[in-house]
Protein backbone atom coordinates (compact mmCIF):
# COMPACT_ATOMS: atom_id res chain seq x y z
CA UNK A 1 0.00 0.00 0.00
CA UNK A 2 0.63 3.42 -0.66
CA UNK A 3 -0.77 7.06 0.70
CA UNK A 4 -0.24 10.23 -0.70
CA UNK A 5 -1.08 13.46 1.45
CA UNK A 6 -1.24 16.92 0.98
CA UNK A 7 -1.06 19.56 3.05
CA UNK A 8 -0.65 23.48 3.23
CA UNK A 9 -3.74 24.63 1.05
CA UNK A 10 -5.45 27.90 2.53
CA UNK A 11 -6.81 31.08 1.47
CA UNK A 12 -4.83 33.92 0.74
CA UNK A 13 -5.06 37.47 -0.82
CA UNK A 14 -4.16 37.73 -4.89
CA UNK A 15 -0.34 38.89 -4.58
CA UNK A 16 1.11 36.13 -1.63
CA UNK A 17 2.28 33.23 -1.65
CA UNK A 18 1.52 29.84 -0.29
CA UNK A 19 3.50 26.31 0.09
CA UNK A 20 2.15 22.45 -0.95
CA UNK A 21 3.82 19.73 0.44
CA UNK A 22 3.41 16.25 -0.27
CA UNK A 23 4.64 12.82 0.96
CA UNK A 24 4.66 9.51 -0.47
CA UNK A 25 4.84 6.32 1.79
CA UNK A 26 4.15 3.10 2.28
CA UNK A 27 6.10 -0.23 0.05
CA UNK A 28 8.01 2.03 -2.01
CA UNK A 29 10.89 1.01 -4.01
CA UNK A 30 11.79 4.59 -6.21
CA UNK A 31 9.21 7.37 -7.25
CA UNK A 32 9.68 8.79 -10.70
CA UNK A 33 8.04 11.71 -12.08
CA UNK A 34 6.06 13.61 -8.76
CA UNK A 35 3.41 16.15 -10.24
CA UNK A 36 1.10 18.83 -8.77
CA UNK A 37 -2.66 18.81 -10.46
CA UNK A 38 -5.12 21.31 -10.38
CA UNK A 39 -9.36 21.28 -10.78
CA UNK A 40 -11.04 24.32 -10.82
CA UNK A 41 -14.96 24.39 -10.38
CA UNK A 42 -16.08 23.67 -14.01
CA UNK A 43 -13.01 22.63 -15.59
CA UNK A 44 -11.19 19.68 -16.41
CA UNK A 45 -8.18 18.88 -14.15
CA UNK A 46 -4.80 20.40 -15.48
CA UNK A 47 -1.19 20.05 -14.96
CA UNK A 48 0.56 22.90 -12.88
CA UNK A 49 4.03 21.21 -12.30
CA UNK A 50 5.86 17.80 -12.75
CA UNK A 51 9.65 16.96 -12.18
CA UNK A 52 11.11 13.95 -12.61
CA UNK A 53 13.50 11.81 -10.46
CA UNK A 54 16.73 13.39 -11.60
CA UNK A 55 15.01 16.96 -11.04
CA UNK A 56 14.19 18.05 -14.75
CA UNK A 57 10.75 20.44 -14.30
CA UNK A 58 7.99 21.41 -16.68
CA UNK A 59 5.32 23.97 -15.60
CA UNK A 60 2.06 25.15 -17.29
CA UNK A 61 2.33 27.96 -19.07
CA UNK A 62 0.06 30.22 -16.65
CA UNK A 63 2.17 29.67 -13.87
CA UNK A 64 5.74 29.68 -15.09
CA UNK A 65 7.70 32.34 -13.68
CA UNK A 66 5.57 32.15 -10.61
CA UNK A 67 5.67 28.27 -8.71
CA UNK A 68 8.46 26.52 -8.16
CA UNK A 69 8.39 22.64 -7.55
CA UNK A 70 11.27 20.47 -6.15
CA UNK A 71 11.66 17.14 -4.51
CA UNK A 72 13.51 15.15 -2.04
CA UNK A 73 13.92 11.79 -3.20
CA UNK A 74 15.71 10.72 -0.48
CA UNK A 75 11.90 11.46 2.03
CA UNK A 76 9.57 11.06 -1.02
CA UNK A 77 8.48 14.44 -0.96
CA UNK A 78 7.75 17.27 -3.39
CA UNK A 79 6.87 20.88 -2.84
CA UNK A 80 5.09 23.70 -4.88
CA UNK A 81 6.18 26.96 -3.89
CA UNK A 82 3.45 29.43 -5.35
CA UNK A 83 4.06 32.89 -5.73
CA UNK A 84 2.05 36.40 -6.59
CA UNK A 85 -1.10 34.01 -6.73
CA UNK A 86 -3.89 34.90 -8.72
CA UNK A 87 -7.81 34.27 -8.37
CA UNK A 88 -7.27 32.30 -11.38
CA UNK A 89 -5.24 30.15 -9.76
CA UNK A 90 -7.95 29.02 -7.62
CA UNK A 91 -8.46 25.34 -7.50
CA UNK A 92 -8.10 21.88 -5.52
CA UNK A 93 -4.81 20.68 -5.96
CA UNK A 94 -3.85 17.38 -5.89
CA UNK A 95 -0.35 15.67 -5.96
CA UNK A 96 0.58 12.65 -8.15
CA UNK A 97 3.77 9.88 -7.99
CA UNK A 98 4.57 7.65 -10.37
CA UNK A 99 5.42 4.64 -7.89
CA UNK A 100 7.60 1.83 -8.32
CA UNK A 101 6.22 -0.73 -5.77
CA UNK A 102 8.57 -2.77 -3.57
CA UNK A 103 6.82 -5.72 -5.10
CA UNK A 104 8.13 -4.29 -8.79
CA UNK A 105 5.08 -3.17 -9.64
CA UNK A 106 4.31 1.19 -11.87
CA UNK A 107 1.57 2.50 -10.06
CA UNK A 108 0.10 6.06 -10.39
CA UNK A 109 -0.68 7.65 -7.04
CA UNK A 110 -2.76 10.47 -6.15
CA UNK A 111 -3.34 12.15 -2.72
CA UNK A 112 -6.54 13.23 -1.74
CA UNK A 113 -6.27 17.08 -3.02
CA UNK A 114 -5.90 20.26 -0.86
CA UNK A 115 -8.31 23.22 -1.63
CA UNK A 116 -6.57 26.71 -2.64
CA UNK A 117 -8.32 29.66 -2.77
CA UNK A 118 -7.19 33.12 -3.99
CA UNK A 119 -8.82 36.35 -3.00
CA UNK A 120 -8.92 39.53 -5.16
Amino acid sequence: QVQVVESGGGLVQAGGSLRLSCAASGSISSINDMGWYRQAPGKQRELVAIISRGGSTRYAGSVKGRFTISRDNAKNTVTLQMNSLKPEDTAVYSCNAAVITRAGLWQNYWGQGTQVTVSS
